[in-house]
């Protein structure tokens, strides 16, 4: 089962268990993979999916974090609990050992030598890693190797 269909397949589960955070949560996600399938005219793969996911929670966390600096504390549980419902969908995250085993394999592939190669080792681990882990921790991680 792809992606879009996990969507719809919970999205149904939510209407029958009345579970309106998550129903709407879902139905945001939902609504955004078709507006993208729209404006583009293509059909989106599982990874362009997670890929969209994965900025969507990006974007809570932004506004969570302006919420609770701001005093509103409620709002910020909302965005964080929408969150948690879209983290449902996204594949588990990477750990450390499994990220520098990644990395690893990356820099020896492309040959890398200096920053001047981290694009080239960026393009290699980014449709490995989307989804899985904060890409700009990642950035970090390959500078500090790079440059060592």
């Amino acid at each position: 089962m792809n992606l879009i269909e996990q969507l719809k397949s919970a999205q149904k589960d939510a209407m029958r268990a009345k579970e309106k955070l998550r129903l709407g949560t879902i139905r945001m996600a939902l609504a955004a993979v078709k507006q993208r399938e729209v404006d583009e005219r293509i059909t989106l793969t599982d990874a362009d999916v997670i890929a969209l996911i994965t900025k969507m929670v990006k974007q809570r966390k932004d506004a969570a974090t302006q919420f609770a600096e701001a005093g509103r504390q409620e709002l910020a549980d909302k965005e964080l609990a929408e969150i948690d419902i879209l983290n449902d969908f996204l594949p588990a995250p990477l750990t450390d050992e499994e990220l520098e085993t990644l990395l690893v394999k990356a820099i020896e592939q492309t040959g890398a030598s200096g920053m001047q190669d981290m694009g080239k080792v960026m393009g290699i681990l980014k449709p490995q890693v989307q989804g899985r882990t904060d890409m700009g921790k990642l950035s970090g991680i390959i500078k500090s190797r790079l440059t060592s």
